[in-house]
């Protein structure tokens, strides 16, 4: 599979904007230790992954829905949504970026920031 196939094929700018609206939403919600990993040079799964966590399983989801909100507002379709139901660890695919909410156990036990280790840390502040 190729990356244009796996992903929107949108501009790069397009992308960070995607990503910075995530990150605001994502902040407006008082999400815990933003991370953003650019995972584009080695993967063809998305450019960005954003992890974050919250306090609660109401916190989590209301971060979820902040986040779909926004990006929907704005143009970009939510590709899939994952463990909102358990609010313990929501995946929210919009192609070209992959959002991650975490409650903090849970985000400790998978460390992402770990596995993706490969991936480029960003300053969430870069983006917005």
């Amino acid at each position: 599979m190729t990356k244009q196939t796996a992903k929107q094929n949108i501009s790069a700018a397009s992308i960070k904007e995607m990503a910075g609206k995530a990150i605001l939403a994502l902040e407006d919600k008082k999400a815990e230790d933003i991370r953003v990993i650019d995972i584009s040079q080695v993967s063809v799964i998305a450019d960005y992954f954003i992890i974050a966590n919250g306090n609660n399983s109401s916190q989590v989801q209301a971060m979820a829905d902040e986040v779909e909100e926004r990006l929907h507002r704005a143009g970009y379709p939510l590709k899939q949504k994952e463990g909102y139901d358990h609010a313990n660890w929501v995946l929210l695919d919009f192609g070209d970026i992959i959002v991650h909410i975490f409650d903090k156990e849970n985000r400790l036990f998978y460390d992402l920031e770990r596995i993706w280790r490969d991936g480029m840390l960003i300053d969430p502040n870069e983006l917005k």
